[in-house]
């Protein structure tokens, strides 16, 4: 095996890298997403507030699970992950979500901070298959299985009619 071109994880070193630095990109969007949803948790007010307190605490322990996952397979990749939040800004497409007080506000911003995942997502699942890293291929079928289904919920919750 030549150990110039074959990765820690048995991939080409090339392919794991463009894997990591995608991986990067999305890392620094789950940092940022984690960090409205403990905004939209603290703050959140109204008559709504018990139900959608509690779902964005669940929300945000399942994001800051993704973050070391997504942290550690970069490091698997043979790469270094992002950990500053001037990457994180840098690189993230979800922006800051400031001040946010109403429920289907917040609701609102999740969803579409999913939509940005989950073609994140679909974009690496493709690289991952090119470069035959199953590992990193699993992550994310599992993540987009999981956040398919809260896209429907988030949508759901905000077009009660």
């Amino acid at each position: 095996m030549n150990t110039s071109t074959i990765s820690i994880a048995g991939l080409n070193k090339e392919k794991a890298g463009q894997l990591a630095g995608e991986l990067n990109k999305l890392l620094a969007n789950y940092q940022v997403f984690y960090q409205n949803v403990r905004g939209f948790h603290w703050n959140i007010r109204g008559e709504k507030f018990f139900e959608l307190h509690v779902k964005f605490e669940e929300l945000y322990d399942d994001l800051l699970l993704k973050i070391d996952e997504i942290a550690e397979r970069i490091v698997t990749l043979g790469a270094v992950p992002v950990h500053t939040w001037s990457d994180y800004l840098n690189l993230s497409s979800i922006g800051e979500a400031k001040d946010i007080t109403r429920g289907e506000e917040g609701a609102g911003k999740i969803l579409e901070s999913l939509l940005v995942l989950l073609d994140m997502q679909r974009k690496i699942l493709d690289l991952s298959a090119d470069a035959g890293d199953e590992g990193t291929n699993a992550l994310m079928s599992d993540y987009i299985r999981e956040q398919e289904k809260l896209a429907w919920m988030y949508d759901a919750f905000l077009h009660n009619e």
